[in-house]
């Protein structure tokens, strides 16, 4: 569907407005400066396993002193974030790791059985719930809140062997793209340091990306999980709703927001998703049948380049669009299929749909929390318009960003819009016929390359590319594409049917070994 006239032109217009605004934003913000711009070369082969690998080699007894190997991690760790890590614990747990191995009788096998992730080091977002660590969610009024219980997700793998080594940042909240708050700061992404790392789970991208942890925990409502792995060049997936628990985590959801919220894995190599999947599910991991073989030859695949023009979303980048037109021909050179290019016009109104649908009543007729609300945690009332002054005044303790939402819902309307619903309804109807139990869908990450800091806040709408796919509770998998012209990652995401999430996880294997997969950021330089 082409744009109209004045589509056109509110599109021109919001892009000036955006243009003008960050023109004084680079005259009076602060600069950040940094000695370094990216990361050194990781210099051990340990630090390039992936969890599988790895958890083998430790069964086998061929990590000798597995002490080191920890502390391997925690060197990298502290050359690249400095939030709040668990060393004295995960040491004395990789000691218990070699113990258990010597006393095993059973052999590899039982091991591999009862602890897949026998020793592997795990990290997890802030926000979940993770013993003996804060669980602040960037907010200062919960600085001092120290986690009692493991979130379910988190047990499930530490009782499949994982041994975490900490919590990392997110943005206060969890509901910006870039990880940032006035407790931890602000999160760096390991290709380019001026970069963000994404958001809400960017600081787990960011130290996976690194190579400073192994796999990792993070959420995803509009994008959490999807974002920062784009942004720094890994793997995650949204699962399909209601395989794994969201307890656990802070903020909690509310109104219809829980048949949105997804909590999942994020991992530099695409051969992590299905264990981590089958375990953080549990039970419920049994509904995906995920040691199915999947045959990429009998699939319907389907490509949709761009979300049909939205004026409040940026136009998506050339080196993307030029990325997946790359996935299509290997597609279809290598599997002989037909990839069928689809426009689909419904999308333009993601954001619109995304915002009716979070601000949507529950089923017991309650409106969710608002953001205003949850900001008042532990504390006094926050009032969105005196946060803002005081924020000029650099007295606030919110960032622009969480200041920004919770202005925002001050004037939404309660009446959701019939065409919005309408948009909505046609565009889930027609996105599960079309997928059903054996279609998967190329659509892009988000429209731009990592951002530099702060720029999100001129683009606010852009996380509308991965946002629709929670209203619309379809699973997808964020697939790393190799890297741009900056040295920064290209990458897709990967949509399947309800319940078919088996579907991407082995596209996602696909185009690993087609394009490379993760790319170690202190080897990754941009092109001349």
């Amino acid at each position: 569907m082409a744009l109209t006239r004045f589509e056109r032109f509110l599109g021109r217009l919001l892009r000036a407005v955006v243009w003008m605004l960050f023109a004084a934003f680079k005259l009076f913000a602060p600069q950040q400066r940094h000695r370094v711009s990216r990361l050194p070369a990781i210099s051990n082969p340990l630090l390039l396993l992936s969890a599988m690998q790895l958890a083998r080699k430790i069964r086998r007894k061929e990590v000798s002193e597995f002490k080191y190997k920890i502390n391997l991690h925690f060197v990298l760790i502290l050359k690249t974030h400095s939030h709040f890590f668990r060393f004295s614990a995960a040491l004395q747990e990789a000691a218990q790791v070699d113990k258990l191995i010597e006393e095993e009788t059973g052999g590899e096998e039982v091991l591999e059985d009862r602890l897949p992730l026998l020793g592997v080091p795990i990290t997890v977002k802030e926000a979940f719930a993770l013993q003996g660590m804060p669980n602040s969610t960037g907010l200062l009024t919960r600085r001092d809140l120290v986690s009692g219980v493991d979130a379910p997700s988190v047990a499930l793998l530490k009782r499949a062997g994982a041994i975490p080594l900490g919590v990392t940042n997110c943005s206060e909240l969890c509901m910006w793209l870039e990880s940032h708050n006035h407790l931890y700061g602000i999160t760096n992404n390991p290709y380019d340091f001026e970069r963000i790392a994404g958001g809400s789970s960017g600081g787990e991208g960011s130290i996976l990306g690194a190579g400073a942890s192994v796999i990792g925990v993070g959420s995803d409502i509009g994008g959490s999980i999807r974002i920062p792995c784009f942004f720094n060049g890994i793997f995650g997936h949204k699962p399909s709703t209601g395989i794994v628990s969201n307890d656990g985590q802070y903020p909690p959801a509310s109104g219809l927001q829980m048949g949105f919220l997804c909590t999942g894995p994020m991992c530099r190599y695409a051969e992590d998703l299905i264990p981590m999947l089958g375990i953080m599910g549990g039970p419920n991991a049994n509904k995906l049948g995920l040691s199915a073989e999947v045959d990429l030859k009998k699939l319907r695949f389907f490509s949709v380049p761009h979300n049909g023009g939205s004026h409040l979303v940026s136009p998506v980048d050339a080196q993307l669009l030029q990325a997946q037109k790359m996935v299509v021909r290997r597609l279809e050179a290598d599997l002989g299929v037909k990839v069928q290019e689809l426009f689909i016009p419904q999308l333009k109104y993601s954001f619109q749909i995304w915002g009716t649908m979070m601000a949507s009543p529950g089923k017991d007729g309650k409106p969710p929390t608002t953001f205003a609300e949850l900001m008042s945690e532990g504390g006094k009332k926050v009032w969105p318009a005196w946060e803002l002054f005081k924020w000029f005044l650099g007295f606030s303790s919110h960032t622009l960003a969480a200041i920004g939402l919770a202005l925002v819902e001050l004037f939404q309307s309660s009446h959701p819009s019939p065409f919005i619903l309408q948009q909505k309804e046609s565009l889930q109807q027609e996105l599960e016929e079309l997928l059903g139990t054996d279609g998967v869908l190329l659509y892009p990450s988000h429209p731009q390359i990592a951002p530099k800091h702060h720029h999100p806040v001129f683009t606010p709408f852009n996380f509308s590319y991965t946002g629709i796919f929670n209203i619309l509770g379809l699973p997808v998998t964020q697939c790393p594409l190799g890297l741009s012209e900056e040295g920064l990652p290209l990458g897709v995401q990967i949509v399947t049917g309800k319940l078919q999430d088996r579907l991407s996880l082995a596209t996602a294997l696909y185009l690993e070994k087609a394009f490379g997969g993760w790319r170690e950021p202190g080897k990754s330089a941009a092109k001349p």
